[in-house]
């Protein structure tokens, strides 16, 4: 697992070994959800609508190293 990014009580990592199509979580102490690389669309689980519209907004600007990164755990 690779933590990128942290925000107040949250964190958007990337595990290896994964199924499914390419995603990245979205964790906090009481929510994880997967989003989709491809579409930024909640893929499973929830979380805080503040904390997803954030995660997503972040993920979007950072789209190439949760790629990189995923692709190097994945591989």
């Amino acid at each position: 697992m690779v933590t990128l990014h942290r925000e107040g009580a949250w964190k958007v990592a990337v595990y290896g070994r994964e199924h499914g199509q390419p995603h990245f979580h979205i964790e906090g102490q009481a929510f994880r959800c997967s989003v989709s690389l491809t579409t930024m669309e909640l893929i499973i689980g929830s979380a805080p609508p503040n904390v997803l519209k954030a995660a997503v907004a972040w993920a979007r600007v950072n789209h190439a190293l949760l790629w990189t990164a995923w692709r190097e755990l994945n591989s």
